[in-house]
């Protein structure tokens, strides 16, 4: 499914990203709307479940999606049934494209995650909309705001956040129902 036209110059940006050895990018979720896609939901950072060339522990699926094998991808999933987002109206990716083993986010990091998103932006021709999924992500404001895109910011849907800040992730669904409804 990687070669459908949509997910192709996605695949190829991927591995782009690859090529450049800070960690392990995963794959964009064919089964999402990949160019098509109006809305991005920009996270942080890829975590364990999307390396599948994890050596130790549970190995994950290669891919940033919502049907991943972890509690934030289910939180996703039902947030975006929640608030009635069609699967193909959508593309995820995050600021940090790569997995490096921790989840600790530094300066640099950010601002080489943050340099590769206007390579992004212009392979997404019907995008609208982004929505920064958690504080980090919401840096790439200025960016987003520079392709005259809407811009949207939800708390992050990880276990961590539902059990620190359980109003914030409760509102979480009605954050990007309000943001699909932008046209």
């Amino acid at each position: 499914m990687l070669d459908r036209p949509q997910i192709a110059p996605l695949r190829d940006y991927a591995a782009w990203l690859r090529a450049e050895h800070l960690g392990t990018v995963p794959e964009f979720d064919p089964m999402d709307g990949g160019t098509n896609a109006r809305l991005l939901f920009l996270m942080e950072k890829p975590g364990p479940m999307t390396d599948d060339r994890a050596r130790t522990g549970k190995t994950g699926s290669g891919f940033i999606s919502r049907d991943n094998d972890d509690p934030t991808a289910e939180a996703i999933f039902n947030f975006m049934r929640q608030a009635g987002i069609a699967r193909e109206e959508t593309v995820l990716w995050n600021v940090i494209p790569w997995w490096n083993g921790s989840r600790k986010i530094t300066p640099p990091e950010m601002n080489a995650g943050l340099r590769q998103l206007d390579a992004l932006m212009n392979l997404l021709p019907k995008l609208t909309t982004v929505i920064a999924v958690g504080r980090r992500a919401a840096r790439a404001k200025a960016l987003v705001e520079k392709h005259r895109l809407a811009f949207y910011c939800s708390a992050h849907p990880s276990p961590i956040n539902r059990a620190a800040r359980p109003k914030f992730w409760s509102a979480i669904p009605d954050i990007w129902a309000e943001a699909a409804a932008r046209r």
